[in-house]
């Protein structure tokens, strides 16, 4: 602006030519503010594109309700299961750069005569020898336990068709489970669940392993226990509950790492914590720095948990998806919860960080469109 303003025509100029020059002046200063205003709402359009802010969102700009969120990929395509329908299953979405999210329907609905009727928890899906496994769990008001499950479909995206309903019962509620599929040479197949205890005057949770057969069909060996509440932070409702839960494992250099969670979700002081391992049957060892992801009411946030971690569109970044109170402010306990994505990485001496929570605008996942 400040050229076009030191190029008008000087007054010891002709009239004629004065005004000439004055007309295409004036024109110039015109068009430049038609291109600056285009260029600034677009530029505003690009940085919309290339961001995005938690809660994620569907098709319809609402924000996704979706407990114990699990996220996997296959395809090019992001897909996303949880709690959602509790009394009879489960509902998908899906997305191609893990922010922009549209509603896909049923993935699972419980076929007539299952033992379930109610508590439809947690599912999570894994493709393993050519088909995607969905493991979930539901309540068997018979012997008045939650009871897992595995269900086989051949699609992403299912439908999923029972495979094991239930898929076993060690005499106690197991819920939360997670397979995990080992980079040996045989690549061992390890299911991670947690035990759901409720006693009389609190309830409780504790992390397990098991090694299973190939086909999935069954266990080579006892349960272990890996984890249970035992750090401070786990301790805050001491009398009400002491609670671990929600394992997802993954390899990263020489280490396995399990990040899990602790305390009751409904109340503001869920959060996730990491253990390691040299080996997916353990001994496990919980880090010092957890919990790696808490309550922050100053930045809107209240019991961020039970997560997934997935990479970005370009497999440059790690995101880990966790769900939160819808309303951080809300009356307790609230089992109101919205889907939310932060990067998440390992730094140089082998600690699992997380960039959030966040509730600001944050650059889209690497590799987006």
């Amino acid at each position: 602006m400040n050229d076009l303003i030191l190029s008008l025509p000087p007054r010891s100029q002709s009239p004629r030519l004065r005004t000439s020059l004055l007309r295409r002046s004036r024109f110039a200063m015109r068009l430049l503010a038609v291109v600056s205003y285009f260029a600034f709402f677009c530029s505003g359009t690009a940085v919309a594109r290339q961001g995005y802010t938690n809660p994620v969102r569907d098709s319809n700009g609402d924000m996704v309700r979706v407990a114990d969120p699990f996220v996997y990929r296959h395809g090019g395509v992001y897909y996303l299961i949880g709690t959602t329908r509790q009394h009879n299953g489960f509902d998908c979405y899906t997305s191609p750069d893990l922010v922009h999210w549209t509603f896909a329907g049923a993935a699972y609905t419980k076929p007539d005569g299952h033992y379930g009727t109610g508590s439809f928890w947690a599912p999570e899906v894994k493709y393993y020898n050519g088909k995607f496994y969905l493991t979930y769990s539901a309540y068997n008001p018979v012997n008045r336990k939650l009871l897992s499950s595995l269900a086989v479909s051949d699609r992403p995206e299912g439908p999923y068709k029972d495979l094991y309903a239930p898929w076993f019962d060690f005499g106690y509620s197991a819920i939360d489970c997670h397979l995990f599929v080992d980079r040996d040479k045989a690549h061992t197949p390890y299911l991670f669940f947690s035990r759901n205890t409720s006693i009389p005057g609190f309830a409780s949770g504790e992390n397990y392993v098991v090694q299973l057969t190939p086909d999935l069909s069954g266990f080579v060996g006892r349960p272990q226990m890996i984890s249970q509440a035992s750090q401070e932070w786990e301790m805050v409702d001491w009398a009400h509950c002491r609670g671990n839960e929600g394992p997802f494992v993954f390899y990263r250099k020489g280490r396995y790492y399990m990040t899990y969670s602790a305390n009751n979700t409904g109340y503001s002081h869920y959060g996730v914590g990491y253990a390691t391992a040299k080996h997916p049957l353990g001994p496990w060892l919980k880090a010092d720095e957890n919990p790696i992801l808490t309550t922050d009411l100053s930045k809107g946030v209240s019991s961020p948990g039970h997560n997934s971690i997935v990479a970005s569109p370009d497999g440059s970044e790690m995101f880990i998806v966790y769900h939160r109170h819808a309303d951080p402010e809300g009356t307790r306990p609230s089992f109101d919860r919205v889907v939310c994505i932060d990067r998440i990485f390992v730094d140089r001496q082998g600690r699992l960080k997380v960039q959030g929570p966040t509730s600001t605008p944050q650059p889209m996942p690497s590799g987006a469109e």
